[in-house]
């Protein structure tokens, strides 16, 4: 792609935090945004699920991009019937968003995606790589439905023959936007800090996801994922003492990791042990996290 050209991006989930952190990249980078989604304040008004309706929204538009970064998440899932939404939506709604992409001359499509998709389970030391582990692996039926999802999503984007697809496997998000609901929680006394027992999970602050996006629309290499991760690894539990400890809430409780087992989707996600590397995505898109991690992030976030 001719990287000094500003592109016209369709956005897809545009209204959601990620999406206003993508908006903000992209209009900085100096590409226009082109909304889409079911609110009234988007510029194309269309549901993902709805093929007919999402084509004719789009007949007639013209865009470079498309970038998906839609979800039916509204808040934090905590079962996992919670996120059976948005895996209908990456199973569904990518397909019928590759067609739109199509019907509005896109060279490329940019997909959010998940480092959860290598598998929310103990991983121990291992840096998990791009090359090195498979996404998605099929095996554990009790998150096969998520999992499924996310490689469905991934296989539509990245194999398609005609356009240019790339994957950015984000971390659990943090930041502005996104934290906030934390800090409401602890102020509240309404949020406990799971002991970690040594367990560590991959972050990423919203604006520098969104920066990601930003970059991948004006490089990496089509066919490609990056992971999309700061460089500091660190526990749900330790990630909840931060927050406290940067906005100067009631510090809160440590629970054992098993008290969460009513909130299936949250405890399986407590309990994985992930170290991801970012390493592919700083040579390939130039991309590096703002801050070492979300101790930094945070404090700087409080401060504002």
């Amino acid at each position: 792609m001719d990287t000094n050209e500003t592109k016209n991006v369709l956005l897809a989930g545009a209204s959601g935090v990620l999406g206003r952190h993508i908006t903000e990249a992209l209009t900085r980078a100096g590409h226009t945004v082109i909304s889409l989604g079911r609110g009234p304040g988007a510029d194309v008004r269309a549901d993902l699920m709805d093929r007919d309706g999402l084509l004719r929204a789009v007949d007639g538009l013209k865009a470079d991009t498309v970038v998906h970064a839609a979800t039916a998440l509204r808040e934090a899932p905590m079962k996992h019937k919670d996120v059976f939404a948005t895996d209908d939506l990456r199973l569904t709604g990518t397909k019928y968003l590759m067609e739109a992409a199509r019907i509005v001359g896109a060279r490329r499509v940019i997909a959010e995606s998940m480092v959860f998709g290598y598998g929310y389970r103990d991983f121990g030391d291992h840096v998990i790589t791009e090359e090195a582990d498979p996404y998605a692996p099929i095996g554990d039926p009790a998150v096969e439905r998520h999992l499924e999802g996310m490689r469905v999503k991934e296989q539509l984007v990245l194999g398609d023959r005609d356009i240019e697809g790339i994957a950015l496997r984000f971390g659990l998000f943090y930041g502005a936007g996104g934290t906030e609901s934390f800090v409401e929680l602890l102020r509240k006394r309404k949020i406990a800090a799971v002991a970690d027992r040594g367990r560590v999970l991959p972050w990423v602050d919203l604006a520098d996801a969104g920066r990601a996006v930003a970059l991948a629309v004006e490089g990496g290499r089509a066919g490609e994922a990056y992971n999309i991760v700061d460089d500091t690894p660190m526990g749900f539990g330790a990630y909840v003492k931060n927050v406290a400890e940067a906005f100067g809430t009631p510090k809160p409780l440590t629970v054992p990791a098993w008290l969460l087992r009513p909130a299936s989707y949250v405890h399986r996600v407590v309990n994985a042990n992930m170290r991801v590397s970012n390493a592919k995505a700083r040579a390939g898109l130039g991309w590096a996290p703002s801050h070492p991690g979300c101790a930094e992030t945070l404090r700087a976030l409080a401060a504002k």
